[in-house]
């Protein structure tokens, strides 16, 4: 049987002149939180504070506050107020913590013993000494030493550094003796957002819904009721920081809501301020979700394309595959003519399409980065079923040095593309070519896509195939 920990009477060890404060004195809330597991709090409270030299215990603070980075601030009398001193208090109270404090200390022992007559039982007290609590408990009595606790034991008191929540303690100077409204900022870990995306696409894949959430997730052990909640999106830069405690999340992302309008959004330095018109609460191991924008009938192009590599232009490869993967991808503009034009934040954009009953179905995924407006977003939703390709090289020759180019090489390709759709498609062909190259002959046009890039587009009838023949001598 686990014994158990009574407190008893418990009177304050807190020097005198220490005023406590919690969230009940709480006015105000604002959290501004960043890609990268840091947040900003600001935490106002009213406070009465004597004059003079004092301590206060700012308690519910995050248990992954930086300290280093508090500030208080006296917001209603700042004349002769000032901070001499912070301490984190995070060891908190459990009872085993309870009993490693008072290794060295008497406690009292409680436990039940029966009655003479045999009716019933008493209890019996015993006062001993802890000598040891590692990997069990070791007790002194008066005349015996006991290596388990024989019943329940009482404290006399709670050791001033031992708290029940993450305080920072203060010591500070008042110029006055009243109610007085504080400001606590500091920088925390533990709490982290991220933006997720659904996207609809139309029947005839020309348009799609979009959609945008925030997911936030709190593992910073503290509550933050009514909270103005910010977000900068964007990449700060911050120094290595130090090892932090991990907490586990607890739940699971609540079912997303119909789409609200969308977060208000400014520029900030050189990223993205997002602002939820709304106050929110973000309670301990929660995981919540806010809109952050929706769009209609986004113009959206789709693309096959098939990739080729590099080293196939600097040797002999024969038959280089059967059936080849031929990735689907589409894409669509940030702009205000496409209905969207708001800078979005990094994130994953998942995408839908309705089948024949109606019904949504996943049909892929890719994740984007910080995209501001006016800018292309380009999704791979993975490899075409019925699209397949075949490339064969059919000619190579090594021409040895012209001139400057140590390598001059000369290849034919001819790549098979089959299409067992019922309609028509344009497969785009890009060929990454090393050095200066040129392309000598081809059977359809080619086009420079980059310095290092051949483009070719080939249409391929419905259920029918189409070949891509060309010849490319590359120097380098």
């Amino acid at each position: 049987m686990r014994p158990t920990l009574l407190l008893a009477a418990l009177p304050s060890l807190l020097v005198a002149q220490e005023s406590v404060t919690t969230l009940k004195d709480q006015k105000a809330l604002a959290v501004t939180i960043y890609n990268d597991n840091l947040a900003l709090v600001k935490d106002t409270r009213e406070v009465r504070l004597p004059k003079g030299e004092s301590r206060l215990a700012f308690q519910e603070v995050s248990a992954q506050i930086r300290p280093e980075t508090a500030l208080l601030r006296n917001l209603t009398h700042p004349k002769d107020f000032w901070v001499a001193e912070q301490n984190f208090d995070f060891d908190l109270l459990t009872p085993q913590k309870l009993l490693e404090k008072y290794v060295g200390e008497k406690v009292t022992v409680v436990r039940s013993v029966p009655n003479e007559s045999g009716a019933g039982a008493k209890e019996v007290r015993e006062e001993a000494t802890v000598l040891a609590t590692n990997n069990g408990t070791v007790l002194q009595f008066a005349d015996r030493i006991e290596t388990s606790i024989p019943g329940r034991l009482i404290f006399p008191k709670v050791p001033g550094n031992l708290r029940a929540r993450p305080t920072l303690v203060i010591s500070l100077n008042s110029g006055a003796d009243r109610e007085q409204k504080l400001e606590l900022s500091y920088l925390t870990g533990g709490l982290s957002w991220r933006a997720d995306y659904v996207a609809n696409l139309a029947p005839d894949e020309k348009t799609l819904d979009l959609s945008g959430w925030v997911t936030l997730t709190n593992q910073s052990g503290a509550a933050y009721p009514n909270a103005t909640l910010q977000l900068v999106a964007g990449d700060v830069n911050r120094t290595q920081p130090r090892a932090e405690r991990v907490y586990e999340m607890a739940g699971l992302a609540p079912k997303a809501a119909p789409p609200a309008p969308r977060m208000a959004e400014e520029s900030l330095f050189e990223y993205h301020l997002y602002t939820l018109d709304r106050p929110t609460t973000l309670a301990v191991n929660q995981t919540k979700q806010v809109a952050l924008l929706s769009a209609s009938a986004v113009p959206v192009r789709k693309e096959y394309l098939l990739q080729g590599q590099t080293y196939y232009y600097t040797g002999s490869y024969g038959d280089l595959g059967d059936k080849q993967k031929v990735g689907v991808f589409v894409e669509f503009d940030n702009k205000e003519a496409s209905r969207l034009g708001m800078p979005l934040p990094k994130g994953i954009i998942r995408v839908y399409k309705r089948d024949s009953e109606g019904r949504a179905q996943f049909v892929g995924e890719d994740s984007v980065d910080h995209t501001p407006k006016n800018e292309l977003v380009r999704l791979k939703l993975g490899d075409a079923f019925d699209v397949t390709a075949r490339r064969k090289q059919t000619d190579y020759k090594s021409l040895g040095k012209q001139g400057k180019f140590g390598f001059v090489h000369e290849s034919a390709f001819e790549i098979e593309l089959k299409n067992a759709k019922k309609e028509p498609i344009t497969v785009t062909v890009l060929e990454p070519m090393p050095g200066d190259w040129e392309v000598l002959q081809s059977s359809h046009p080619c086009t420079k896509a980059a310095a290092g890039t051949g483009k070719f587009q080939v249409t391929v009838p419905a259920e029918g195939k189409a070949m891509l023949t060309y010849r490319v001598r590359v120097r380098w």
